[in-house]
């Protein structure tokens, strides 16, 4: 049975999710529910569920930001956003963060079980290849490491992540987390961000390349997240950073 969690700030939105969930006739069940980001994110960390459905907006955090931190912290699970038409284009661009799928709302009966049933069978898929093949085995083979690595070396300004590194390589997440932790002295996430940061640094020092074109060059789609992520890593915004030089 598939453990989902539900967010969102709409109590009756949420009611007619719980009761499209339990028609479907698919073996998942609602575990907890939260109507902003900030307790989702509390609740997902306690009850670990298997899929996560959020809201795009909501109060706290919102469905972007909620995603982020739970890739930040490196948690287990499928994300499927909601979003209005208004939304569409704001949904498209959570794939960045992990988002495995999106539902658009009003969310249909037909919509529900044909996202939830391509979740479930690629994350049954993965969870019987990481058990028939051994993943702990794997890792331990030094060219397979290798591979790994230096496909983050090479990629790390792309839309790289530890999910579908592990799924191509049919490892766990939670194995292949470790051992890059274990080889890069640091999360994948935040050597990932170290990386995308130092480039981003070097770039600065071209006049001719704009702000946003170097968040696009690192590996950010989102002009204001890179914008925060740069900040926090250096204390100061890029245009300061650039100014300082």
């Amino acid at each position: 049975m598939y453990r989902v969690f539900l967010a969102d700030d709409e109590i009756w939105e949420t009611i007619g999710l719980k009761k499209l969930i339990e028609k479907s006739g698919l073996p998942i069940q609602v575990i907890g529910e939260a109507e902003n980001g900030i307790v989702a994110l509390e609740q997902i960390e306690k009850k670990k569920p298997d899929i996560l459905i959020t809201d795009i907006r909501m109060p706290g955090l919102n469905g972007l930001e909620l995603a982020e931190e739970i890739r930040k912290k490196e948690l287990e699970l499928d994300i499927i956003v909601l979003s209005g038409y208004a939304e569409f284009e704001y949904a498209k661009k959570a794939m960045q963060y992990g988002v495995r799928d999106y539902l658009l709302k009003p969310v249909e009966q037909e919509d529900l079980n044909q996202v939830m049933k391509k979740v479930i069978e690629k994350s049954g898929k993965s969870r019987e290849g990481a058990q028939e093949s051994g993943d702990n085995a794997e890792l331990e083979n030094p060219t397979v490491i290798k591979q790994i690595l230096g496909e983050i070396q090479n990629s790390y300004t792309e839309d790289i992540t530890l999910s579908n590194l592990a799924e191509k390589y049919n490892i766990s997440v939670s194995r292949l987390s470790i051992r890059m932790k274990e080889k890069l002295g640091m999360s994948f996430t935040k050597y990932l961000t170290f990386r995308r940061v130092q480039r981003a640094k070097e770039l600065l020092a071209d006049d001719s390349l704009s702000i946003e074109q170097i968040a696009e060059m690192v590996g950010y789609r989102d002009y204001f997240y890179f914008i925060r992520v740069f900040k926090k890593a250096t204390g100061v915004s890029p245009s300061v950073y650039r100014r300082n030089l």
